[in-house]
């Protein structure tokens, strides 16, 4: 088993004011306001459901149709779906050594996403059976080719290049993710076109049980792998050498992230379309406010990425309701004006 060098960040996270933090703390209070936040979300709707109701005294079938039919399944579905896009950005982040990296900006999301369009538009018909099933594999399958792909070619560059290097190919790959899906776009029916916009913009409008289920079988391996990564990848901050040096198994590492990562992305992709920066703004903060230590930076990261999505999804029903928003609109608008402070940041003089 591979042991990290003793450090203050394994026992507790400090920020930049050397405030020192017990992780269990930080991750009970996390659990908490995301439990908090479930609760709320539970209760807010169209049709609001009291605590009573919540606790089992239904008053009526509509209220059990209401929470077991829609509100649970959505709810589970957006715990996974913030927790693993999260996750995987904290874990990205530090495999390469970046705190830009993140599953949409290197192109992930948009290659399972035009995996998935090519599957709705082309293969969901001639599948027969696969149905839903069919779509998990295909944004599989486009994220883990995106993201072996983005991983080479940052192999490939010096430290100093790896930035401009990720972003060059996430815009490359984002770019030609866009416009074969404008192509396939063009060729769909009025119905898949309907299909393909709604889930570009990411939505868990149609969260049921059947896509709740494939996310409870499909995330929580990916989320374990993810976390008994966090020794490997806090010695992998010293370079590949002095890891190396220390026990650690580079390549075997880089492929568990990348297969947790690719299977984690993938799936969210296809149940939920793409939801935007959630996999840069949660660990980037989370970073700045806890340290770079991964043993808490990633189960940290999961919860508050949980807890943004609920939010955001409880923002994207009740805003303009009856009428929902995207979630994916809420995230972006987010998580945009965040990446661009975040560039500005950069080119200030110290």
């Amino acid at each position: 088993m591979i042991r990290s060098p003793a450090s203050p960040l394994r026992w507790r996270s400090r920020n930049e004011g050397g405030l020192a933090r017990p992780p269990a703390t930080v991750l009970a209070a996390l659990t908490l306001i995301t439990l908090l936040a479930l609760l709320i979300a539970a209760m807010s709707g169209s049709i609001g459901l009291s605590p009573k109701v919540l606790l089992g005294d239904w008053p009526s079938p509509l209220a059990w149709q209401v929470w077991w039919q829609l509100r649970l399944p959505r709810l589970v579905l957006a715990a996974l779906v913030g927790a693993m896009l999260a996750g995987s950005g904290a874990a990205m982040q530090g495999l390469f050594r970046n705190p830009l990296a993140d599953p949409t900006l290197l192109g992930l999301a948009s290659g399972a996403g035009l995996a998935v369009a090519l599957w709705v538009v082309l293969l969901e018909g001639a599948a027969g059976t696969l149905g839903l099933y069919g779509q998990f594999l295909a944004g599989f399958l486009g994220a883990l080719g995106v993201c072996v792909l983005v991983f080479a070619l940052g192999e490939r560059q010096r430290d100093q290049e790896a930035l401009f290097t990720l972003l060059l190919a996430g815009l490359a790959i984002n770019t030609l993710a866009g416009a074969l899906g404008g192509v396939l776009a063009f060729i769909a029916s009025d119905e898949q076109l309907r299909q393909l916009s709604l889930w570009g913009m990411g939505s868990l409008s149609h969260a049921l049980w059947s896509a709740a289920l494939g996310a409870l079988i499909g995330i929580p391996p990916a989320l374990w792998w993810l976390l008994r990564s966090a020794p490997g990848l806090d010695l992998l901050q010293l370079g590949e050498l002095t890891a190396h040096g220390a026990g650690l198994d580079a390549p075997r590492l880089k492929r568990r992230v990348v297969l947790a990562t690719a299977l984690g992305v993938g799936l969210c992709v296809a149940l939920a379309g793409i939801i935007g920066f959630l996999g840069l703004l949660v660990p980037h903060c989370l970073r700045l406010w806890l340290g770079p230590g991964h043993r808490l930076l990633l189960p940290a990261s999961m919860l508050s990425g949980a807890l943004l999505l609920i939010v955001a999804d409880t923002l994207a029903r009740t805003l303009a309701s009856p009428a929902e928003i995207p979630v994916g609109l809420i995230t972006s608008l987010l998580g945009g004006p965040y990446f661009l402070w975040l560039l500005l940041k950069r080119r200030m003089p110290c």
